[in-house]
C-alpha cells in the first residue's frame, strides 16, 4: 500500500504537470498564432503603404518635372520682359530728354545773359562807326538840288 499510494502521488503529480504543460502550450501556440496573424496583417499593411508610397514618389517626380519646365518657361518670359521693359525705359529716357523743358540754372541764365549784352554792345559798336563814317561822307557830298537855290 505504501508503494501504491507513493506512486499513485506520483502519478498525480505527472497529471498536474502535464496539465500545466498543455496548458502553457495552449497559451503558447495561441499566443504564437496571434502575433503569426499580427505579422500577416502588418506585412500586407506595409505593402499597402509601400505600394502608395511609390505611386506618390511616380507622382511627385512627374509633378517636379512639369514644375521645372514651368520655372523654365517662366524664366524665359521674365527674361523677354525685361529686354522689352529695358528697351522701353532707354526709349523713355531718351523721350524725356527731348521733350521734357529742364529750366536753366541762375550761372546759365546769367552767362548767356552776359555773352548777350557783349555782343549786342559790339554790335552797336560797329552800328555808331557805321553811322558816324556815314555821316561823314554826308557832309562832303551835297544831295543834287540843294546848291541850285
Amino acid at each position: 500500500q505504501g508503494h501504491e499510494s507513493e506512486g499513485s502521488s506520483i502519478v498525480s503529480l505527472l497529471e498536474v504537470i502535464e496539465s500545466d504543460l498543455s496548458k502553457g502550450i495552449t497559451e503558447i501556440t495561441t499566443t504564437e498564432d496571434a502575433a503569426v496573424a499580427a505579422h500577416y496583417l502588418q506585412t500586407m499593411q506595409n505593402k499597402v503603404e509601400k505600394k502608395m508610397k511609390e505611386q506618390d514618389i511616380k507622382y511627385k517626380v512627374k509633378e517636379a518635372a512639369e514644375l521645372d519646365k514651368q520655372v523654365a518657361e517662366t524664366k524665359s518670359d521674365l527674361e523677354g520682359v525685361q529686354n522689352e521693359l529695358s528697351a522701353v525705359l532707354s526709349y523713355l529716357a531718351m523721350l524725356e530728354k527731348q521733350c521734357i523743358a529742364k529750366p536753366e540754372s541762375y550761372e546759365e541764365r546769367s552767362a548767356r545773359r552776359q555773352a548777350e549784352i557783349v555782343g549786342l554792345r559790339e554790335a552797336l559798336k560797329i552800328l555808331e562807326e557805321e553811322t558816324a563814317l556815314l555821316q561823314r561822307n554826308a557832309h562832303g557830298r551835297k544831295l543834287r538840288g540843294a546848291g541850285k537855290k
